[in-house]
């Protein structure tokens, strides 16, 4: 069999996820490597930290494939003191080529927020804000059954395995509507009011969002937290392509920078 290059992983990726779908901000793609370089083993991870790097290379393998783009915009300076620095060192010294998929992936329904949407079991599932191919940002159905805001606080924290929260001022009815979007979604609130959702689940919550109107409730259970099974999500692509091919996801599974206490 002829050896997998990074075309091929890339392939994979983007008949899931076109590149094409990122946001104008946006910088996912492959960032270091060529698309013709050979691989032999996938290290998958949401962030691509120096850690991330230095497991790929203890592994043996020469591709990470992120979540999160390692270079968003231009670097004025590659230092080791930096950990952007550090990883684009780490990996270039390596060989290690290096992909993203980000708002990609974010913005096809089986991607980042179908994912959420699947966690808590939601039905009649479509995009919250959709473009004219109906592929969007978000996502929107129905609990499995109508809840209170204190039912549904305790059924999110529970599916989302959270020890915290941040939630606005809870609804006095049920709640049976639910849109969600992963990441930083705050730009979707009105779009989640629209969609006649009784609460929106997101991250990266400013303090002003929190005053909602009567009627509609707002969840922040963190970034990270709303993205992670995205990593499982490409993984399982890439393992259905290639079943004989050595992929893995990273043993320091939580990235996430923020801790609770």
């Amino acid at each position: 069999m002829e050896k997998l290059k990074v075309r091929d992983i890339v392939r994979v990726i983007e008949d899931f996820a076109p590149l094409s779908l990122q946001e104008k901000w946006d910088n996912s793609g492959l960032c270091i490597g060529s698309p013709e370089s050979p691989v032999s083993s996938v290290l998958l991870g949401l962030d691509c930290t120096p850690e991330l790097v230095d497991e790929a290379a203890a592994c043996g393998a020469d591709m990470i494939v992120t979540h999160h783009p390692l270079i968003f915009s231009g670097l004025k300076k590659i230092s080791p003191d930096d950990p952007v620095g550090a990883a684009v060192i780490k990996a270039v010294a390596g060989g290690i080529s290096v992909y993203a998929s980000h708002t990609a992936s974010d913005k096809v329904i089986s991607g980042v927020s179908g994912a959420m949407a699947a966690r808590l079991g939601l039905a009649n599932i479509s995009v919250l804000d959709p473009d004219e191919n109906g592929n969007g940002l978000g996502a929107v159905g129905e609990l499995p059954c109508p809840m209170s805001a204190d039912e549904a606080t305790a059924y999110v924290k529970t599916k989302f395995s959270l020890k915290a929260l941040r939630c606005s001022r809870p609804v006095a009815g049920k709640i049976s509507k639910v849109a969600l979007c992963g990441g930083s979604g705050s730009s979707l609130i009105g779009k989640a009011m629209e969609s006649g959702a009784q609460l929106y689940i997101t991250g990266d919550v400013s303090y002003h969002h929190f005053f909602t109107p009567d009627g509609f409730m707002l969840m922040d259970i963190g970034h990270y937290e709303s993205e992670k099974d995205i990593v499982a999500i490409l993984f399982s692509l890439i393992k259905k392509n290639f079943p004989n091919f050595a992929v893995r996801i990273t043993e320091n599974v939580n990235s996430n920078p923020i801790y609770y206490f």
